[in-house]
């Protein structure tokens, strides 16, 4: 008897969900869900001596009832007082009584449901209706549906969304029907009055592959949709601007699947659709099963955007078929995405492209360490979350460190070889929840004596970069470097050396750019500021001064328009860049892409870099301003990260 996952009040000793049926009825009005849960438990007994009870993980839900559906009579349950700050509210169910191994669960979540965005019609781009999605990893679906919140305990669902007629819904998940509201389908959810309304419709879904609770995914809004190849639609809200900028931009989904079935297996999931979400979405994708969610800010307009989606397209096999068993294992899932992305794009779109992915993973790698520089438990594969908020600590080294160690192992035994170890591993562990130590265990079994090759312990559990790790070698690539350490020096790169750049190779050479100066030491007055221009000239600065000065990102970017890149990974490198220089002369772009775009991946940096350092007392209030206008247009999530930020530095 022993709590299997630190972010999970689940227990060793209690049965573990295999079924869930949902009866969701969506209030717009009241930002909330009133709904019902049927969960179905396993036949057997549970073990001797064990107590015969449940516990399931909550956030901010209100429960009416629990009941056993065979006979309608109610089962004792108690909610845990007071709600952890992290892991919520455990409510715990008697099954003494239970005739039925099922129980059925009446709820209302909260309209601060950590895993919901609703947005009302001023915030969608039709200004018309409203809309709302879920983003449930890690440990979100809580705040929707009590259940296991781990990825240890996988399910099988079916889901019945209540939406009011003029709005659709789309769902991780089999589309059975759209009709209308039966009388008694409720389920305890309402009473049939309000769900057979006039006015609404139901939508029906059905998941019949076992998959962790963080995958549950819905959205409900005006969307329309178009097709792009045999198994993928691409949904929007219904704009044809943004559905068709959308289509071309994932026009080529169809070669990648093929790809990644050719190097990985079978592709199980039947469809692989995407939804462009609103701006507020915080990642850049969400690898949910048969429908991936995108941030908007992935259609740049020259299909280098279709990466995100290789990277969600590789969770197909590594992640949603192989999961890792709790967060601790997170790289597991991460690091074998970032692998299979990759290996993906070198076949699609060449191998300078992806040398160019593992290059910008490898300055992201680099960054990780100085920010964890303080909590080095951080930085190892294999971590101890017990007591942490996965969101706070979120990050780049399990992509990254996790790429490192398999392209390691990679270089050790040869791509053949490894290409056949990865197949045979996906065939052993799929529809499988695993950990580091039964990955190194079919390791060492697989590839026999590598742990005499490769010090696997280091890789796994040890805090950095381990030594053979290794940055990437192509011609583009050190190219792209040298102009970087040229450009320290006060060598701006010529437009005949950038004439064929797009957004990858301008965030690779803006990422290898210094992001650690402190205000102090470029704040110049105009006679210093001549001294600096003087030694630059003659190439002196850069020994002893290794930092970007103001003047030079003004010059750069009045040649080559970064700050208004439509590229917002190019944009937000430049404006990361600008602000650690004291650039104040870019607070106006630096607000403006604060309060369009939501995704995590640009909030933090930028947030960041304004707060953090000394001599930063203006722009510590101007991101204390941008924040309290921006908060409301900020996912859940993405706002419980800028308030840690803010917290830490004001």
């Amino acid at each position: 008897m022993a709590p299997i996952d630190p972010h999970s009040f689940t227990d060793s000793s209690h049965p573990l969900t295999t079924h869930i049926s949902l009866s969701l009825y969506l209030d717009f009005s009241s930002s909330t869900i009133h709904a019902s849960a049927l969960l179905s438990l396993p036949p057997t007994p549970p073990p001797p001596h064990s107590p015969a009870v449940i516990s399931l993980d909550t956030r901010s839900l209100s429960i009416s009832s629990v009941t056993d559906p065979l006979t309608n009579s109610p089962l004792p349950f108690s909610l845990s007082s007071p709600s952890d700050p992290i892991k919520g509210q455990s409510l715990t169910v008697s099954l003494s009584n239970n005739t039925s191994n099922k129980i059925l669960i009446a709820f209302t979540t909260s309209p601060s449901s950590s895993a919901l965005q609703w947005l009302s019609p001023p915030q969608t781009q039709s200004k018309s209706l409203p809309f709302v999605y879920t983003q449930c990893q890690s440990i979100h679906a809580r705040s929707i549906f009590p259940c296991q919140d781990t990825p240890a305990a996988r399910v099988c669902y079916s889901a019945r969304l209540n939406v009011p007629r003029q709005l659709s819904a789309v769902m991780a998940a089999r589309h059975v029907d759209r009709r209308p509201p039966t009388a008694g389908e409720a389920a305890a959810a309402c009473d049939d009055a309000l769900w057979c309304a006039e006015g609404r419709v139901v939508e029906e879904f059905v998941m019949e592959q076992p998959v962790p609770p963080y995958l549950f995914a819905f959205a409900v809004g005006e969307i329309g949709w178009r097709e792009v190849g045999p198994r993928t639609r691409v949904y929007a809200e219904a704009v044809p601007a943004v559905l068709d900028a959308a289509a071309r931009e994932f026009a080529g989904t169809e070669d990648m699947i093929r790809v990644g079935e050719s190097l990985f297996g079978g592709y199980e999931w039947e469809r692989f659709d995407l939804l462009v979400l609103p701006p507020s979405f915080p990642y850049g994708g969400m690898e949910n099963p048969r429908m991936v969610f995108l941030t908007p800010t992935v259609i740049k307009g020259d299909a280098s955007g279709a990466q995100v989606v290789a990277h969600e397209l590789a969770h197909s096999w590594t992640g949603n078929l192989i999961t890792n068993k709790t967060n601790d294992h997170f790289w597991l899932n991460e690091g074998f995405t970032t692998y299979a992305e990759r290996r993906i794009v070198e076949a699609v779109q060449g191998e300078d492209i992806a040398a160019l992915n593992i290059g910008i993973g490898w300055r992201g790698l680099v960054e990780e360490m100085d920010r964890f520089k303080d909590k080095m438990e951080f930085t190892k594969l294999k971590t101890n979350q017990e007591g942490v908020d996965p969101d706070d600590v979120y990050s780049q080294v399990p992509y990254e460190k996790g790429f490192q160690f398999l392209w390691r192992i990679e270089r050790q035994i040869g791509r053949p070889a490894f290409d056949e170890f990865l197949k045979k591993y996906i065939a052993t562990f799929k529809f499988q929840s695993i950990d580091t130590d039964m990955f190194l265990n079919f390791l060492k079994a697989n590839v026999p004596g590598i742990e005499n090759e490769i010090d696997l312990q280091v890789w796994t559990e040890g805090t950095g970069i381990p030594s053979d790790a290794m940055e990437p070698v192509s011609n583009i690539y050190s190219k792209i470097v040298s102009l970087s350490n040229e450009f320290k020096l006060g060598q701006m790169p010529r437009e005949d050396e950038v004439a064929d750049w797009q957004g990858q190779e301008w965030e690779l050479y803006l990422e290898n750019l210094p992001k650690s100066v402190e205000a102090s030491q470029v704040t110049f007055s105009a006679s210093s500021l001549l001294s600096v221009t003087l030694l630059l000239t003659v190439g002196l600065l850069g020994s002893f001064f290794p930092y970007v000065i103001p003047g030079q990102l003004s010059a750069l970017d009045a040649r080559y328009r970064l700050a208004e890149s439509k590229d917002y990974e190019v944009k937000v490198a430049f404006l990361q860049l600008a602000i650690t220089a004291c650039c104040r002369d870019y607070h106006s772009e630096v607000e403006k892409t604060l309060k369009e775009v939501g995704r995590m991946k640009y909030l933090r940096p930028l947030y960041t870099a304004l707060v953090q350092g000394i001599g930063k007392e203006e722009e510590k209030v101007f991101a204390k301003r941008v924040f309290s206008e921006a908060r409301n247009s900020y996912h859940p999530i993405a706002q419980g990260v800028v308030e840690s930020i803010l917290s830490k530095h004001l």
